[in-house]
């Protein structure tokens, strides 16, 4: 993974295109967006455009849940994402981080459906879950199958580059490695499961499952504040934060600390002191954490 971050950044250097606005007509910035991430190339509706930002993205905006913590579900409205991940030291949650790219995507000239997921890590099976997680349906120009693009997905088997929707194929890319599959279903429409490989006597881990049927914002609106204010949803209950870089991949679990090297290597950690956790988060992850709770509880 040592060139990745550069890759994701360095584009083709080709320029042009202005900031955008959303559908809600809200305020959206696609030059301070882009200049945020980090990305220096091509602005059209392409392959390379959308692998490029969506590595860039992820590489640059960590997740992060401490809005729910202090009990409030996080605005999704342009503007306010723009104050708080683009121009604030924030990150976000699914919703927050595929909004925010779903907006830069379409300003660029792609056609862009929402779509949603359920988490199936740990499940026994995929309907034992709500549908809680975000991700969308890119239509690239030129391309004979639509795209998966997901950069708020928080954990280490999480899409790096967007994979097309297609079966049979394992995609290898900054350093991770997913494929797709078909589960079976008893709906009307085709269920998928985005799965990632967990290394040697580990296999394949499903990671969440989903149908191609288009969402609204106003049903991400009400999956959000479910998430966000619910007393049993985790995000309520502890701190859950993940930053990937070109070389490691940084989660804060509650007060559990975990840093994964791009070799395989693993060091974990139990933070004690919110001084210190503080400062972590600030100097690891990059987040301004907001007064007015601990987060160590």
């Amino acid at each position: 993974m040592a060139d990745i971050e550069q890759t994701a950044r360095n584009g083709h250097d080709e320029h042009g295109g202005h900031g955008g606005r959303s559908g809600q007509g809200e305020p959206y910035d696609l030059d301070a967006y882009l200049d945020r991430i980090g990305w220096k190339g091509e602005r059209r509706a392409g392959l390379a455009t959308l692998r490029g930002v969506h590595l860039a993205h992820a590489l640059s905006l960590p997740f992060e849940n401490l809005d729910p913590l202090r009990g409030t579900a996080p605005s999704l409205a342009p503007a306010d994402l723009m104050a708080k991940m683009v121009h604030g030291r924030r990150g976000g949650y699914c919703y927050e981080h595929n909004t925010l790219l779903r907006l830069a995507l379409e300003a660029l000239g792609f056609r862009v459906t929402p779509l949603a997921g359920r988490v199936v890590v740990g499940a026994e099976t995929p309907e034992s879950r709500p549908r809680t997680h975000a991700m969308l349906r890119v239509e690239v120009p030129g391309e004979p199958r639509p795209w998966l693009a997901d950069v708020g997905f928080g954990a280490a088997g999480a899409l790096l580059l967007p994979v097309p929707l297609e079966t049979g194929t394992v995609f290898e890319g900054a350093g991770r490695r997913h494929r797709l599959v078909r589960l079976p279903h008893e709906g009307p429409l085709e269920l998928w499961e985005l799965q990632a490989y967990a290394g040697r006597g580990d296999g394949w881990s499903g990671q969440y499952a989903f149908t191609q049927e288009p969402f609204a914002p106003a049903d991400f609106e009400v999956f959000n504040w479910f998430v966000g204010t619910h007393p049993r949803s985790p995000f309520t209950r502890r701190p859950y934060l993940q930053r990937t870089t070109a070389d490691r991949h940084l989660a804060l679990d509650g007060a559990r600390f975990t840093e994964t090297r791009a070799d395989g290597t693993v060091t974990e950690r139990t933070l004690t002191d919110e001084a210190e956790a503080r400062r972590l988060v600030a100097e690891e992850f990059g987040i301004e954490v907001p007064g007015g709770f601990d987060l160590l509880g």
